[in-house]
């Protein structure tokens, strides 16, 4: 637990530039929204599935 705290107080605001500019670079900025679509995309249909799971758990539990 102690190692954790340690890693996470490394983290600051030049290693999160670095990181940004390293991501604009990489993918440019035009792939980035697409990127990021399709990210939002794939975590909405992974709630709407676990919701689906969740819904017919229920109606199987009522029966």
């Amino acid at each position: 637990m102690i190692s954790l705290t340690i890693f996470l107080g490394m983290i600051g605001p030049w290693q999160i530039a670095i990181v940004v500019a390293l991501v604009l670079l990489l993918f440019g900025g035009k792939k980035i929204p697409e990127l990021m679509r399709g990210l939002g995309t794939g975590i909405k249909e992974f709630k709407d599935a676990t919701k689906t799971e969740d819904g017919e758990e229920q109606i199987e539990e009522k029966k």
